[in-house]
């Protein structure tokens, strides 16, 4: 096994509730992304393009060739990197990723390929469906491989990855070690990823040369019953946030009447470790979806907090629509020379927030109305989204604008 910094089983987290268990048969996502404590994660959107033909687009280490047409996206990623640690494009794909730890690891992990981060985003922008962006990530696995240093602070930091990948009618878990790969069809109910592999015997789709990998590695005894997590997962990091945020999503959907507000309260829960705001890894952005059908007529809605640690953060909405007016506050500046200062204007606001927030006890309840307004604004705009797709075009903006007038006092 190579050499790859190790740090404990504080690092993400990746929620998604089905029907029957949601209010009116949506599918919520949500994601806290726990990375380097350090690391700025910004808010980026990118509308749909037009490629040339044989143009290759450039990801964080290597060049893939590009697709004649990507559709428009939205995501929150670390600033230095090209690719996305969640997002949400305009047919209303949603993928989160997950740093897994395999028993094949080993030197080739270092070598400079597609991060986990650039597959997410390269199949928000070339999918449809789920089960699209599913094919895209193995195709391009395949063809690419996986590999490279997943921090530009931190040496040696590789590790494999796993994926949920939802959209308003199914979700696909993909778990993978370097090449190799499983994924998981989840019709109903509740379902979650963490760092550790969780697919078990029920494998419903598969790279080809699975079970003869396995067996020549000498982890599996065909006489035995495939179970991907008992030959691949390392077990060295398996703890119980896995289980904590079943729990939680078990508890709120009780009733079948989970809604956004309440994967809201499980991304901001501290007992669990779900939500972190001390130490060298901390949760440095999060995102919640709820994913609606075409056939519904209403739109599918993004909330993204693009500051640090959900409990002292508010999630503001983003609506796809054209003309999308977005804040250039929740981007990263262009580096110029020698500075290394990636912090963009709503993370330094919110930052002086977060060192003073005990002492902020009337900005913290204005924070929360200012949420609240924008929950049931977003759903005004949405039931009469044909009348309010100008109002729907600078949603996202506006909420930000209002939460970083608030902070002009501090």
């Amino acid at each position: 096994m190579s050499k790859s910094l190790r740090i404990p089983p504080q690092s993400c987290d990746t929620f998604a509730v089905l029907p029957p268990n949601t209010l009116n048969d949506c599918i919520i996502f949500g994601k806290n992304s726990d990375r380097p404590s350090d690391e700025v994660q910004e808010v980026i959107y990118v509308p749909a393009t037009d490629h040339p033909q044989s143009s290759m687009v450039r990801c964080t280490y290597i060049d893939v060739n590009q697709v004649p047409h990507t559709y428009s996206v939205v995501l929150s990623k670390p600033s230095w990197m090209w690719g996305a640690e969640m997002g949400a494009n305009e047919h209303g794909v949603c993928i989160g990723n997950e740093a897994v730890w395999t028993k094949i690891m080993d030197s080739s992990d270092n070598e400079k390929k597609l991060l986990g981060m650039d597959l997410l985003r390269l199949a928000l922008e070339r999918s449809k469906t789920a089960v699209e962006a599913l094919k895209v990530i193995t195709c391009l696995i395949g063809e690419y491989g996986m590999g490279g240093n997943c921090s530009d602070t931190l040496p040696n930091f590789t590790y494999h990855n796993s994926f949920l990948i939802a959209d308003p009618s199914e979700l696909w878990i993909l778990e993978c070690a370097g090449t190799i790969w499983a994924a998981e069809r989840v019709r109903e109910g509740v379902r979650n990823i963490s760092n550790e592999l969780s697919i078990r015997t029920k494998i419903d789709r598969k790279c080809d040369h699975l079970e003869t990998f396995a067996e020549d590695k000498g982890l599996w005894d065909p006489k035995t019953p495939l179970d991907f997590k008992k030959i691949f997962d390392t077990d060295e990091f398996d703890g119980p946030r896995y289980e904590e945020g079943r729990n939680l999503l078990s508890l709120f959907s009780e009733g079948g009447q989970f809604k956004v507000t309440d994967m809201f309260k499980v991304l901001r829960d501290h007992p669990s470790g779900i939500c972190m705001s001390t130490g060298s890894f901390v949760t440095t952005g999060s995102q919640v979806s709820i994913l609606r059908k075409p056939e519904s007529g209403l739109p599918s809605i993004h909330w993204f907090t693009a500051t640090p640690d959900p409990a002292c953060s508010i999630y503001k909405p983003f609506i796809f629509t054209e003309n999308i007016r977005f804040p250039d506050s929740v981007v990263s500046p262009e580096l110029i020379m020698s500075s290394l200062d990636r912090r963009y204007h709503l993370y330094k606001l919110h930052e002086k927030y977060r060192m003073k927030r005990a002492n902020c006890i009337a900005l913290k309840d204005k924070l929360q109305k200012v949420e609240t307004k924008y929950v049931n604004l977003a759903e005004d705009i949405s039931q009469n989204f044909v009348l309010k797709m100008e109002e729907a075009s600078k949603l996202f903006y506006d909420a930000v604008e209002e939460e970083s007038s608030l902070y002009s006092d501090i």
